[in-house]
């Protein structure tokens, strides 16, 4: 079965009484693995008992693909549900997970953590197809649900973003449910506790002063330097980057979605227009830069550009080259075009 992602929580808490496996999938691997790390403890009280949580390395179902089965029909020394976790899971337990959706005998419950599976990905139509199954995609924190979540956690510290430091989180953060959390937990850190129980307020520059290093904000620095065909800039911003261990293709990607954006822009005649519908929307302060890229891009530049980004993911996938030489030639390349 398909439990939409609006649906978690009350999922977690009542999950059918048939449902002995559960696959959580999607793009944000954080999200991924705090929704795992909840399951768990739903089921087995915490996260650490040795005798009601079990761990079940992927290697291991090459050789042993009842495993999974195995330790689900297991019962727990004490009492009490059983949890089997899988991590890093793929494609390739689809035959130890069909084994165990066979079982008539599972006490516990097969908990699956998986990355991003397309609709075709036997693992994640198992798990769709099965009525003692449920899918559990979790995609990345973004717009209304993201500003859910960082306002929802400030207030549990007795802080309150104001309207620019609430648009600079909203900007900066999202990619990750656990860097999110981090960031937060930084900044919490930084304003300290209100004596008086009231709501602080974060302000722009609170937020700046402790979210601003983010991978999140350098890789947003990076496509906007090379929007801005700022060369110096794009190498000291590479450089940090990658220094932070984005690797080359995702570095990539975040570029090209600078560009897709900028291409829905200059495509039209109405650029002011363009920019506010763009959703997610420009962060306010970059507005201008944004705008300046749109007038100063022509529509067949931008198209080269993001001819030669995916061109580049190819050769850093296919050829064997460096891939950090492929991306930090590729944006330096693309830096230059406008003026070329």
């Amino acid at each position: 079965m398909k439990v939409a992602a609006k649906s978690f929580e009350s999922f977690l808490r009542k999950p059918a009484p048939e449902i002995i496996a559960v696959l959580f999938y999607g793009p944000d691997t954080g999200l991924v693995r705090e929704r795992g790390d909840r399951m768990v403890e739903s089921v087995a009280g915490g996260l650490d008992d040795p005798f009601r949580v079990s761990n079940v390395p992927l290697a291991s179902l090459r050789d042993e693909p009842s495993r999974l089965r195995d330790e689900a029909e297991a019962l727990s020394f004490g009492g009490g549900r059983r949890a089997v976790r899988l991590r890093d899971a793929a494609d390739g337990a689809a035959d130890a997970v069909e084994l165990l959706l066979g079982s008539t005998a599972a006490a516990g419950i097969a908990i699956l953590e998986a990355g991003d599976l397309g609709p075709r990905s036997a693992l994640r139509r198992l798990f769709e197809a099965a009525g003692n199954a449920a899918a559990v995609p979790c995609y990345r924190d973004e717009g209304a649900d993201l500003q859910r979540l960082i306002g929802e956690t400030l207030k549990s510290a007795g802080l309150q973003a104001d309207r620019d430091g609430l648009a600079y989180l909203t900007d900066c953060l999202g990619g990750d449910r656990s860097l999110t959390r981090r960031e937060l937990e930084k900044l919490i850190t930084y304003m300290g506790s209100a004596e008086d129980g009231s709501l602080r307020s974060v302000t722009l520059a609170d937020a700046e002063a402790c979210v601003g290093d983010s991978s999140a904000a350098s890789l947003d620095d990076l496509a906007f330097a090379a929007g801005d065909g700022k060369l110096g800039e794009v190498e000291i911003v590479l450089d940090r980057v990658l220094a932070e261990g984005v690797h080359p293709v995702p570095l990539l990607r975040a570029v090209s979605r600078h560009f897709q954006r900028l291409q829905l822009v200059v495509s039209g005649g109405d650029i002011e227009g363009a920019i506010a519908r763009l959703r997610p929307p420009v962060f306010f302060q970059k507005v201008p830069r944004f705008r300046a890229q749109a007038r100063r891009w022509r529509a067949p530049t931008v198209a080269a550009a993001l001819g030669r980004l995916v061109q580049a993911e190819l050769e850093c996938k296919r050829t064997g080259w460096p891939a950090e030489t492929v991306a930090r030639r590729t944006v330096l390349e693309i830096a230059r075009l406008p003026g070329s």
